[in-house]
């Protein structure tokens, strides 16, 4: 029986770049992958993923040796992880990388990239949304870690906020028009709402949470100050997900549940991949804008035919 190859995970350690390559590395092998963390110096790290001369050096000597003894798969999410993978391949890798890199995809084995990037190729495989490890399993384990959150009132209704962006620029209007509403609906049905923010949530919009969701049920979580990350828990026994448009990691985790759907604070560019993103949402009726009717809740789980693809494509065997 063929051993599973060796596999490394590059990013920049940014979360939604971390949780991607480890989602697909974790579903293509038992054994724990071995993460590498990039800080690329300059002028690489502004070029990246061009592997101008002297590339070798971007990541320092303790990569710089890593490239003697290369694993048999790497696997990188994010543009500087971009530059590493192509170092390793070079090295004798095989190259995953996901993400648009911006340049050519035959510098890498295959590139996964998310369908509203618009990126083809023969070793381009095209997903919706972002990878992550959501599935029934994975929710299961989280309610069982979260039973606390099982025990609240429902309806229980779920807030992911990101922050705003160039392409997404919400406003405190927008925040307070939206929360105003929720607790409306919570209160007059009888339920919880359980808010979780991100590292990109300011703090005007924890403040204006806290203040708005005041005396209901459920929980409030902005950061380690609020104690452990409930989110695992939230996505697990939210009956209705109300997630925030700038947000593309948060709305393909969300839509990956089996909670109705609904995108929030969704006013910005329409030429945007934002934009494009939550039209395929919209278009295929797993999610409604704010206010819409709710569709059918059947989810989007991309990874079990991500990783078919890439086992097919590189030969590789399945686990035991």
């Amino acid at each position: 029986m063929p051993r599973p190859p060796s596999i490394w995970t590059l990013t920049d350690g940014a979360a939604g770049n971390r949780r991607q390559a480890e989602a697909l590395a974790n579903a293509l092998v038992p054994a724990e992958p071995l993460a590498v963390a990039l800080a690329a110096a300059q002028p690489w790290r502004a070029l990246a993923p061009r592997r101008l001369p002297g590339a070798g050096r971007a990541f320092g000597r303790e990569f710089r040796e890593r490239l003697r003894q290369p694993p048999e798969l790497a696997i990188g999410c994010g543009r500087q992880a971009a530059l590493a993978t192509r170092l390793l391949r070079r090295a004798g890798a095989r190259a995953v990388q996901i993400l648009d890199p911006r340049i050519a995809p035959r510098h890498w084995d295959l590139v996964i990239a998310p369908e509203h990037d618009g990126l083809a190729g023969d070793n381009v495989i095209a997903v919706r949304g972002s990878l992550h490890p959501v599935d029934a399993a994975w929710l299961a384990a989280a309610r069982a870690a979260h039973p606390e959150l099982g025990a609240l009132p429902g309806p229980r209704i779920g807030l992911l906020l990101g922050g705003p962006v160039a392409a997404v620029p919400w406003t405190p209007a927008d925040l307070d028009a939206l929360l105003r509403r929720v607790a409306g609906e919570v209160a007059a049905a009888g339920g919880s709402l359980l808010v979780s923010g991100s590292r990109r949530t300011p703090a005007w919009a924890a403040q204006a949470v806290r203040a708005c969701a005041k005396g209901l049920p459920g929980l409030r979580w902005f950061g380690a100050g609020d104690g452990a990350n409930p989110y695992p828990g939230l996505l697990g026994w939210a009956d209705r997900l109300l997630v925030s448009a700038d947000s593309i990691n948060l709305l393909s985790e969300a839509a990956a549940t089996t909670a109705t759907l609904e995108v929030m604070l969704a006013s910005g560019r329409q030429d945007s991949r934002h934009a494009r993103f939550l039209g395929s949402l919209f278009d295929s009726g797993r999610a409604s804008a704010a206010g819409g009717p709710a569709g059918p809740a059947v989810p989007w789980r991309e990874l079990p035919r991500v990783v078919e693809a890439v086992r097919q494509r590189l030969g590789l065997p399945a686990p035991c």
